[in-house]
């Protein structure tokens, strides 16, 4: 019984001895679980504490290179700083985002292509898109009244296209978008405005934004059915406009100009403009033309021909469109400007008038370097 009893004690000896190990083994785990944590939220706090002291990831300075970046409608502040983050202007958006809260006139940023450099702060990225000189962007105005070849060398003149390049744009009539009733030719409805001219700009877009333009102010002033109720076409309409903006010294007198070509033409009356001549030899500056010059054989020729020309002779703007298809009423067949720097303009109805209005004329260039 001692024997088998001692030995019992022995087996059970052998058996705690392991338990105990295990034990301490877990407690020595568990305590270098605990300070594996400890020590990690200790890095982790006194890191968000330093990065709170900091401030966000910036650079320094005023970087360096050149790069182009976009600010598109409706960008907040963070679609900003994320783009310049992108492009590796700025280090984080958050360096951005901060310098603009800072500052009132973040605000005011446009739409537009910034020209930027490489790794700069928050606040220079800021400093600098607030800077106008940093708008890469360009607006291209086309006044009333321009040929389309003045047009296209007013373009390669402001723009980084070469004339070459905007003459086979021009060329490419197919792609211009032109409506059906300018039967192929864009002379007229290339519409005076103005245009922005970005880094991303192509000048077959830009020539087609103008001819989009053109359609958009037809569809505004109804000019088919405008066309339909003067019993003529939109071609006519265009083409009358073009004549009204090229005589018309003055917004006011565009609807009486117009009112003389639609009088004339029902009384088979040559219209005797000499803006049709001038386009016909792609002259400017004259005042009147020459007896030679009035014989000259040519479609444009409008004091031998009937009728109005067979295209538009410059691009009218839209008072001269709203003119063509709401001519003034009364019963004017003549018109001369009395005083160039005025642009005093005297109608007549009767050829007899016609020679008085001229008389004034006459009479102020006497005295006057401008005729």
């Amino acid at each position: 019984m001692s024997d088998l009893g001692i030995g019992t004690l022995r087996d059970r000896g052998h058996k705690v001895r392991p338990r105990r190990v295990r034990g301490c083994l877990a407690v020595l785990v568990a305590l270098a679980i605990l300070v594996g944590i400890g020590v990690f939220a200790y890095v982790k706090g006194v890191s968000a504490i330093k990065g709170w002291l900091s401030g966000p990831a910036d650079y320094h300075g005023q970087g360096h290179g050149s790069v182009i970046v976009q600010v598109k409608s409706g960008d907040t502040s963070s679609v900003i700083g994320a783009t310049l983050l992108q492009a590796g202007v700025v280090k984080s958006v958050s360096a951005f985002t901060d310098a603009a809260k800072s500052d009132s006139r973040s605000l005011s940023i446009q739409v537009g292509y910034y020209r930027m450099r490489l790794q700069m702060s928050g606040a220079n990225a800021l400093k600098l898109m607030l800077d106008p000189s940093s708008l890469v962007s360009k607006q291209l105005t086309i006044p009333e009244g321009l040929r389309a070849q003045e047009i296209l060398s007013t373009i390669a003149a402001h723009t980084p296209f070469s004339a070459a390049q905007v003459k086979a744009a021009f060329n490419d009539t197919k792609a211009l978008g032109l409506p059906s009733y300018a039967n192929g030719d864009a002379e007229g409805y290339l519409y005076p405005a103005t245009y922005p001219v970005t880094p991303a700009s192509k000048p077959l877009a830009l020539l087609t934004a103008m001819t989009k333009r053109f359609k958009q102010e037809a569809n505004m002033l109804k000019l088919t059915l405008g066309a339909s109720a003067l019993h003529t076409s939109p071609t006519d309409i265009v083409i009358i406009a073009s004549l009204v903006q090229a005589e018309a010294r003055r917004p006011q007198d565009m609807p009486k100009v117009a009112r003389v070509i639609y009088n004339r033409l029902k009384a088979q009356m040559p219209l005797q403009f000499d803006s049709t001549l001038h386009y016909a030899i792609d002259s400017r500056g004259v005042i009147q033309t020459s007896r030679a010059l009035r014989n000259l054989k040519t479609p444009y020729n409008s004091y031998t021909r009937l009728g109005l020309p067979p295209t538009a002779i410059d691009s009218p703007g839209e008072v001269a469109l709203k003119a063509a298809l709401h001519p003034a009423q009364g019963s004017w067949r003549y018109f001369v400007t009395v005083n160039l720097r005025t642009g005093d303009t005297r109608f007549a109805s009767t050829f007899k008038q016609q020679l008085e209005n001229e008389q004034l004329y006459h009479r102020y260039c006497q005295t006057s370097s401008a005729c």
